[in-house]
């Protein structure tokens, strides 16, 4: 466990928790921690599904400009690969994983959210990429995985403006997935989760990996991906559980192993 960032599981579902006070900055040791939980979760065969959360009142409001500020030329050419790397092993979890996001999400904390395959926000959250105000630009994941979410054109604007977005209008650009009042984001982001505890957890990884190494190659080579994770899922026992289920009892009633 880290001392701001820690992982937990209950049935089956992992919650990977920033606790730093007051706004969750990521300084480089959070960054780091987030790193370490991420890989955790990946490798425990306990966790099924993963949760990013921030607490009741901020998912994080950005890097630790105060710790940055001081950093010269060289010295972010050092760190940001490391920065980058951190986040990204969030986005690596072979798992489906989820954002709950209350009150903030900002700079690194918008690129940390958008490193989960789902977001769920509360009704007053704020996101955003407000790097072009430091004079900056995200350096964290979020001029690219911005722009695949929610198409060249809205990444620009956020981007370009560095304003910050309500609830509504991040539903409505798809920047998140769902809205809900917030004293329910972290049980509607578990709630998510959960339906996945039970679920063919190799088929899930298979279809997490094709549609995320799809997305950076061409159409051809992007059904190549899938029909190779397709053919090897044959190899599987929940496979062979769930076919055998289906024609004797219909869909839905598998009961998988997970292997």
């Amino acid at each position: 466990m880290g001392e701001f960032v820690n992982l937990t599981v209950t049935d089956g579902v992992g919650t990977i928790r920033l606790d730093r006070p007051k706004m969750n900055a990521l300084n480089v040791q959070v960054q780091e921690e987030i790193r370490a939980a991420a890989n955790e979760a990946s490798a425990d065969d306990d966790v099924r599904a993963v949760v990013i959360y921030g607490g009741e009142k901020v998912f994080a409001a950005g890097a630790d400009i105060k710790e940055m500020a001081d950093m010269s030329y060289a010295d972010m050419v050092r760190r940001s690969g490391p920065l980058q790397s951190s986040l990204s092993a969030v986005a690596a979890i072979p798992k489906p994983t989820v954002a709950a996001i209350t009150g903030y999400a900002l700079g690194g904390g918008c690129e940390l959210a958008l490193c989960a395959d789902y977001r769920i926000a509360a009704e007053d959250a704020k996101l955003g990429q407000p790097e072009i105000l430091l004079g900056i630009i995200p350096g964290a994941g979020g001029t690219q995985r911005l722009s695949r979410l929610i198409g060249p054109s809205k990444a620009k604007d956020l981007i370009y403006t560095g304003r910050f977005v309500d609830a509504d209008e991040s539903l409505r650009i798809g920047l998140v997935d769902k809205v809900v009042p917030a004293a329910e984001v972290y049980t509607a982001a578990v709630a998510w989760a959960s339906q996945f505890s039970g679920a063919a957890a190799l088929a899930l990884r298979a279809a997490k990996e094709s549609i995320d190494a799809g997305l950076g190659v061409d159409l051809h080579t992007g059904l190549e991906i899938e029909r190779q994770q397709f053919a090897a899922l044959f190899a599987t026992e929940d496979r062979a559980i769930g076919m055998k289920s289906f024609v004797e009892n219909g869909p839905g009633k598998a009961e998988f192993k997970g292997i």
